[in-house]
């Protein structure tokens, strides 16, 4: 009878070391949880940002469309020479395949 007395408190002890942990492992996936749907949210405000801004660019609601579609006609100029010499650094590096 006397070692049931002595566990009770030994039981007890268990179960709040059991709901501390358990409190602690709730926290923890909770503030996880809260920072991977902030990633989330900022990495798709990224993709969106871009084509916001490049739509903004083609539309010129001050009439001097010219001068920016040229600016943009310089731009794709631009990007392709840079795709076409990355597309040859590729080949240099494969061995012309």
């Amino acid at each position: 009878m006397v070692q049931q007395h002595d566990s009770a408190p030994g039981t007890i002890a268990t179960l709040a070391t059991g709901a501390v942990i358990g409190a602690a492992g709730l926290a923890w996936w909770l503030l996880n949880e809260a920072d991977r749907r902030r990633r989330i949210g900022h990495q798709k405000a990224m993709l969106y940002a871009p084509r916001m801004q490049d739509g903004s660019e083609v539309l010129d609601p001050s009439g001097n469309g010219h001068h920016h579609n040229q600016h943009l006609e310089e731009r794709v100029e631009k990007l392709n020479a840079a795709i076409a010499d990355v597309r040859r650094q590729l080949e240099s590096l494969g061995g012309g395949d």
